[in-house]
């Protein structure tokens, strides 16, 4: 075995492209906060590097990523960082595709690589409610190994164009990052025991950004969820989070003091927030808190992720919209998440995503959060169409929806 870091493609399977100046991110993973959205298998590890997989007597490892719609959208590419090292002669690092989930096409193997790579996923990839990227290394030993970074996937076109009519700046997608750069709080609250997530520049162009209170599942923190806050923040919405408890007081405290900041002269959020475009929501024990607080008069909305309520009565407190969002796997809150679906009297979404477990709920969530937010407090009214109705954008791929009382 050949211990140095190796740098020319041994063969090239995808064609080698340059992404188009027209071209939308459809998705995107740099795995700075874990796999995200991605399982694996065999030995990998995550951090600044990217995913790292590691050979081994059973013959490797490899990372799959959750269904990636690219509903709309034509010449799909796929961008990402590559380093291999130590692979012998008969071993490789693939990159590949597939649009069921089983047959994978292989766009790239290679037994010595480095840096960036474009490349096409051809027609088969065009207007797919399922792709799924899978990056693998067939090697018998740990130290060698394939590490992937800045994932990036793109197209021209898209099925998320701006709908119009709401308060934040228009995106191309709600899969991956907004236009603003952000900053964290984490001495916030009353208490001074909260994170604020927001946009770094406030109040640009006269933009009062709608707000959201996000309670983290038990035994987590909102580190647990950095990932998860940035992409909210990164859309414009102005994000808290504290540690949950299942009554809720964290957040409706939390409240208080966002609309104490928003009047107090000398403070960062002094005419910055929207009051009245508000919404809370969490994972797990979050959801329960939420549950517990939804008579508050100021939430508009309120989202419920792997979090459905012990006793079934969570949604006597509901006054406004709210949405489910559940995994297939997850085999204790998901059952509750139908019984209070079914006891629901307000204007609902409900959503299970396939081969989704409890933990990852938030995370294979999250583009569902973002474009409900964007809806509910955002403004962005056509984004009814995302989740209810015929063809709806969360009606395809992962997700499984239902809809009542609209």
């Amino acid at each position: 075995m050949t211990m140095r870091l190796l740098t020319f493609a041994t063969i090239a399977i995808g064609a080698l492209v340059s992404a188009g100046a027209s071209a939308a991110t459809i998705f995107q993973e740099n795995f700075a906060g874990g796999l995200g959205t991605f399982t694996s298998s065999g030995s990998v590890a995550t951090g600044s590097y990217g995913a790292r997989m590691r050979g081994g007597l059973s013959g490797g490892a490899q990372i799959t990523s959750a269904a990636i719609s690219t509903a709309g959208f034509t010449n799909v590419q796929l961008s990402f960082d590559r380093t291999t090292s130590g692979l012998d002669l008969g071993e490789a690092a693939v990159a590949s595709f597939s649009t069921d989930g089983s047959t994978f096409t292989q766009l790239e193997s290679v037994r010595t690589a480095s840096g960036r790579v474009t490349l096409s996923l051809g027609a088969g990839a065009n207007n797919q409610s399922r792709v799924f990227l899978r990056f693998a290394v067939n090697a018998s030993s740990l130290l060698e190994t394939y590490t992937v970074a800045n994932i990036v996937l793109d197209g021209t076109g898209g099925s998320d164009p701006d709908p119009g009519g709401g308060v934040l700046p228009p995106v191309s997608s709600i899969e991956t990052d907004g236009p603003f750069s952000t900053t964290i709080d984490m001495n916030a609250g009353s208490g001074r025991s909260g994170w604020v997530v927001r946009p770094t520049t406030l109040g640009q162009n006269g933009l009062r950004h709608p707000v959201f209170v996000w309670g983290p599942g038990a035994g987590a923190t909102p580190s647990s969820y950095e990932f998860h806050l940035r992409r909210l923040a990164s859309h414009g919405f102005v994000v808290y989070s504290e540690v949950s408890t299942s009554s809720g007081s964290e957040i409706r405290a939390a409240l208080d003091w966002l609309v104490s900041e928003n009047g107090r002269a000398g403070s960062p959020y002094y005419q910055r927030l929207a009051l009245d475009r508000m919404a809370a929501g969490g994972h797990s024990r979050g959801s329960i808190g939420t549950f517990a607080i939804a008579s508050d008069s100021r939430l508009k909305t309120t989202i419920h992720v792997a979090g459905g309520s012990f006793d079934g009565n969570g949604s006597r407190n509901l006054r406004n919209p709210a949405i489910y969002i559940c995994g297939e796997n997850d085999t204790t809150a998901t059952p509750n998440c139908e019984r209070d679906y079914s006891a629901t009297t307000v204007p609902i979404v409900f959503t299970i995503m396939d081969n989704v477990d409890h933990i990852n709920a938030a995370r294979s969530g999250l583009p569902a959060i973002t474009a409900w937010l964007r809806w509910q407090i955002g403004g962005e009214t056509d984004r009814r169409g995302m989740f209810i109705g015929a063809g709806c954008y969360f009606c395809g791929g992962i997700w499984s929806t239902r809809s009542k009382n609209w």
